[in-house]
């Protein structure tokens, strides 16, 4: 099976899970919401979030071993791939007793990042904190083993089981919401099942990959850990700065404003999140891909695809900022919640989809230097983000209230968008960056001439907010966006190779284009 046929399957499942998922939290979120109401809702936001800035102990060696395992995966060398896996063990369980001992040490200082929690004791938010924490730690024994499966471009298995579990999770948690209404049997009978989880992963891993439990295993070489260190402590900049930038928005909304602001933003979060994953799915599904393209291919093979890669990046996380930018305020406080009491301001909501469109470009920068090792050349930048982020965000939380914060998100961000393109460009491609910022002036200047043309039509047809007309309006956004993006760009080269990839895996339009579709095919 080639790169595109195991992209493909990786896609196919990736987009089924998502869809599976996004169904499932949202029944469960609208039940939680519901019965618990907005504080609790607040408090399951702030939580998972703490407990993100926990696992930054992790600190990258997850990103570069998996790295390190292309090769031997390529090479089909079995012992190689023992000797990288039983390291990767070793450092994980360490992991998982680190976390444990710092979320313990944290946990007298939970109130003062829950302001105004309602009837809360704080022994009870202790409590619930201790079953977030047993989660994240019961984690880390299997992750590890994921590992594998997705540097063989296996990804589908991880999301099959994920997809599963969260499925089994809802349906057990939903049930306990409506018999009990009680937030500490909702959260417990989350630990069981996965607990329950991480016992059949272990069981299916062991025996797809039964070399993974042999005792006689070679370490590795004094050279090959020093390759592993030398990345990881470039990653541990990137992963310090990206937990200061991405998980401390709701830590800092909750401290500063209330918990339960910080629920109102976690629903705008988590509908861009879910939805945002669709698109994702693709790019990160290809990442082993590049990686093998970046160890096989020429410099100018490379570009090409970094070339079309971003260009498709940009035509869909365009399309979905002008969605979000236009549904997501009706979506939320006029048809699912019905309550204006959960809905952000429009200037708010302007930076989070300013914000998800600038890391569509972010993701495909990662992506290809994930792909390519380039973790030390930008080492810094994520520290230095996460310090604006923070600075900014604290500053004017204080002023503007939830819209400061998120100002501060969206510099920190737009600071890799400037930065990341120089840098790949000159070690990967031997070029200057100034086509990237050329044509990113292109993609933005279509995308918001597209979002300023819609808004008197939302202004008409949405003047009263209902199913019809929510369901009518996306209609109209899909057309529009994507005939306009179409006009515009389908004589470039990088539409071109695009058609005719996506021709080429179709078999009607192959019968139709022939040849012509076939060179499109990255699988060579």
């Amino acid at each position: 099976m080639g790169r595109i046929q195991k992209a493909e399957k990786n896609i196919i499942f990736g987009y089924i899970s998502n869809f599976v998922i996004l169904l499932v939290n949202f029944v469960q979120r609208t039940v939680f919401i519901y019965v618990l109401g907005k504080t609790l809702s607040g408090v399951n936001a702030v939580y998972t979030d703490v407990l993100s800035v926990l696992s930054l102990t992790e600190l990258g060696i997850g990103t570069a071993l998996n790295y390190s395992l292309y090769k031997p995966v390529a090479e089909r060398n079995i012992e190689k791939i023992k000797s990288y896996m039983r390291f990767y063990k070793k450092a994980y369980l360490t992991i998982a007793g680190v976390i444990a001992v710092l979320g313990i040490a944290i946990s007298p200082f939970l109130r003062y990042i829950l302001k105004n929690p309602g009837n809360l004791t704080i022994e009870e938010l202790t409590l619930y904190y201790y079953l977030f924490l047993f989660n994240t730690v019961i984690s880390y024994f299997v992750t590890y083993k994921y590992s594998l499966a997705n540097a063989e471009q296996k990804n589908y298995i991880q999301t099959n089981i994920n997809t599963l579990t969260k499925m089994v999770t809802a349906a057990v948690q939903i049930s306990v919401l409506l018999l009990f209404r009680n937030f500490f049997f909702y959260l417990l009978a989350q630990s069981v099942v996965e607990l329950l989880q991480k016992v059949f992963v272990t069981a299916y891993l062991n025996r797809l990959y039964p070399y993974l439990s042999d005792k006689d295993v070679e370490p590795l070489a004094a050279q090959e850990t020093q390759v592993v260190a030398t990345k990881t402590k470039a990653l541990i900049c990137h992963k310090v700065g990206d937990v200061a930038r991405l998980q401390t928005d709701k830590i800092i909304i909750s401290s500063f404003v209330n918990v339960d602001t910080s629920a109102v933003v976690d629903n705008y979060v988590y509908i861009i999140t879910y939805v945002g994953n669709f698109v994702n799915i693709i790019f990160d599904s290809v990442i082993a891909g590049f990686g093998n393209v970046v160890a096989t291919e020429s410099r100018e093979r490379q570009y090409l695809l970094f070339r079309v890669y971003r260009f498709f990046a940009c035509w869909l996380f365009g399309f979905g900022a002008v969605g979000f930018y236009h549904l997501l305020t009706p979506l939320i406080g006029g048809i699912w919640l019905r309550d204006a009491g959960w809905t952000l301001p429009q200037i708010t909501v302007t930076l989070l989809v300013m914000d998800f469109y600038f890391k569509g470009g972010r993701t495909v920068l990662l992506n290809f230097k994930i792909a390519s090792g380039l973790f030390e050349q930008d080492k810094y930048l994520p520290l230095v983000q996460g310090a604006v982020n923070l600075v900014i965000s604290v500053l004017l939380v204080l002023k503007i209230g939830v819209t400061g914060v998120y100002v501060g998100t969206l510099v920190s961000g737009i600071l890799a968008n400037l930065i990341r393109p120089g840098i790949i460009y000159r070690v990967s491609f031997g070029k200057k960056a100034w086509a990237y910022f050329r044509d990113s002036i292109k993609y933005m200047s279509v995308i918001l001439a597209v979002g300023a043309v819609i808004t008197p039509i939302r202004h008409l047809l949405m003047s009263e907010v209902s199913v019809f007309s929510f369901a009518f309006m996306v209609i109209v956004i899909t057309l529009l966006y994507n005939l306009v993006f179409l006009a515009v760009f389908h004589r470039t080269e990088e539409f071109a190779y695009l058609w005719n990839a996506v021709t080429a895996r179709i078999p009607i339009f192959d019968k139709i284009f022939g040849e012509k579709a076939r060179k499109g095919d990255m699988d060579e």
